[in-house]
């Protein structure tokens, strides 16, 4: 039995592994999607199938008004004590001299079960993990944040020991690890493994550059010595592997003593046409930071990826009985349940019932209209991830808007800045049309300018389809639902990736979704009847 990497595909970036017992979990980032954290389950390292958002509330995660690429940055789920314990970071600052951030605590005795008030830590820096030692004594780490203009902003790795009895960092925090050459150390992972403190930390931002390295110490606060092979994982030296960007790791023992490495890493469209040298210029990931697992051995005390350090697509699964799951989503869901289907997010604020509801008509998702797809306070948008390169999703719409003020469709979406939408929408003169809307860099346009599409008046339902076809996707609509018309409009699926889009904030990933707009504050709605998302490969 092989892992087929990558094992969680479209946005799952910075992913922290643990065990329970002999099921795995894979927690990762968010951003400002909400509800916060995703957490995978497995029990072969192999399968795996989307099963909690845990912070599914503002007491957990007020996100409202975050900037793009905000909220949620690399979560930490470990398993001790009998409980699951997550460290999470919501960032309210990307861009300038500051991450102004917070770190919080909360616990649950399971994964998908109701976890506690969170607890707040620090906020010194982004990434913390818990650390919880052989003698009892728990630690958390983070990096350490210099907004100094004259130094590197990656300070450092901090240690502070945590009391559970009191719900708090005790003592002074300690700079343990200032990194290696490569820079930009954070994403840091305790472990004790033979009478060493191994301190696994990602390195070299997260493009191409990035790297994992492995410093240990015979002392949890003491100096960590530097693995003298590192980095333990790059991709950065060898372009053309079908894994990139490596990097922000962690690491899993079996229960049979196999050791294996959940990592980050990118899948870039093909830019062999240009030069290798330029990659980062060229190289576009559309799916985002996705998550890899890599086997590990140990040499001489230090830990070695089976099969070289850029990482392989296939990799030899641990001795565990192989499970598979259903499908966690539907191919065409009909808005039929009393709940959203797990895969499906908002942005920064939980769907409350006056913004999205399944219960106003039966058998339709009705979206009242709220901000702009520009907002970063309030929107009525419904998504999910992008997760191949190649994939139909389609959706219909019931609409009666008023005004060109009133939008309702379907939207391929990055940020407030990156985005297209297809909608039903008003013109004068003419009564409702169906319109496009681009956002590119925030430099937006109207490519049916003239021509929008009448819709005749004895239509109450148009269909939606997105078709995504590797580096290119375009839109279709459909009077019927069985015969779809293609907008003649051809858009760039690198344009929705981390690498193409302007800022300090680069996290995420493409997603799909429905949504709808009213700028005149009358939160005129639209029932969707149903959302297929259905993968070609």
């Amino acid at each position: 039995m092989m892992i087929k990497n990558p094992v969680l595909r479209g946005f799952n970036p910075d992913p922290s592994i643990c065990r329970a017992g002999d099921d795995y979990y894979i927690a990762t980032s968010t951003f400002e999607w909400f509800p916060g954290v995703q957490i995978h389950h497995s029990k072969d390292l192999v399968n795996w199938h989307l099963v909690a958002h845990p912070l599914n509330a503002v007491k957990y995660l007020d996100m409202k008004g975050n900037p793009n690429s905000g909220g949620i940055w690399a979560p930490d789920l470990s398993y001790a004590d009998g409980k699951f314990w997550l460290i999470y970071t919501d960032v309210k600052v990307v861009d300038g001299m500051w991450k102004d951030c917070k770190n919080y605590l909360t616990t649950c005795d399971t994964v998908d079960g109701v976890w506690s008030d969170p607890v707040e830590l620090n906020g010194s820096g982004f990434d913390a993990s818990l650390f919880h030692d052989s003698d009892g004594r728990k630690y958390l780490v983070n990096m350490y944040w210099d907004h100094r203009v004259y130094n590197h902003n990656f300070y450092g790795i901090c240690l502070q020991e945590y009391s559970p009895e009191q719900k708090k960092l005790i003592g002074k925090p300690k700079i343990i690890y200032k990194g290696t050459d490569i820079k930009y150390t954070e994403g840091p992972h305790l472990y004790h493994i033979d009478g060493m403190y191994y301190l696994f930390v990602a390195e070299g931002g997260t493009t191409y550059q990035h790297a994992e390295t492995v410093a240990r110490c015979k002392t949890i606060d003491g100096e960590y010595e530097t693995d003298p092979n590192y980095p333990l994982l790059s991709a950065w030296l060898e372009p053309k592997n079908k894994l990139q960007k490596c990097g922000h790791a962690s690491l899993v023992e079996t229960q049979n003593g196999e050791w294996y490495l959940a990592h980050l890493t990118g899948r870039p469209l093909d830019f062999s046409n240009q030069p290798i040298r330029e990659r980062e210029q060229h190289a576009y990931c559309p799916l985002g930071r996705e998550t890899a697992i890599q086997k590990v051995e140990w040499k001489n005390g230090w830990p070695v990826v089976v099969g070289g350090r850029a990482g392989l697509t296939e990799v030899q699964a641990p001795d565990l009985p192989e499970q598979k799951w259903e499908p966690t989503c539907p191919i065409k869901d009909d808005f039929d349940g009393d709940t959203l289907n797990i895969n499906f997010q908002s942005l920064r604020i939980p769907l409350t019932e006056n913004i999205a509801t399944l219960k106003a008509r039966k058998g339709f998702l009705r979206l009242y209209g709220k901000e702009s797809l520009t907002s970063v306070f309030t929107q009525a948008l419904v998504a999910r991830r992008w997760q191949a390169f190649n994939f139909d999703a389609a959706t219909s719409v019931e609409f009666e808007p008023e005004t060109f003020q009133q939008m309702a469709g379907m939207v391929c979406y990055y940020n407030t800045e990156n985005w297209t939408n297809v909608h039903i929408t008003w013109k004068e003169n003419v009564g409702k049309v169906i319109d496009i809307i681009c956002a590119d860099n925030g430099v937006f346009t109207m490519p049916l300018e003239g021509n929008e599409i009448v819709i005749p008046e004895n239509i109450k339902t148009v269909h939606f389809k997105v078709e995504v076809r590797y580096n290119k996707y375009y839109y279709l609509y459909s009077f019927d639902g069985e015969n779809f018309t293609k907008i003649p409009v051809v858009f760039d699926s690198y344009k929705l990736s981390d690498d193409y889009i302007r800022g300090g904030g680069f996290f995420t990933g493409a997603f799909v979704g429905i949504n709808c707009v009213d700028i005149s504050g009358t939160n005129k709605p639209a029932d969707f009847d149903y959302f297929m998302y259905k993968e070609l490969e």
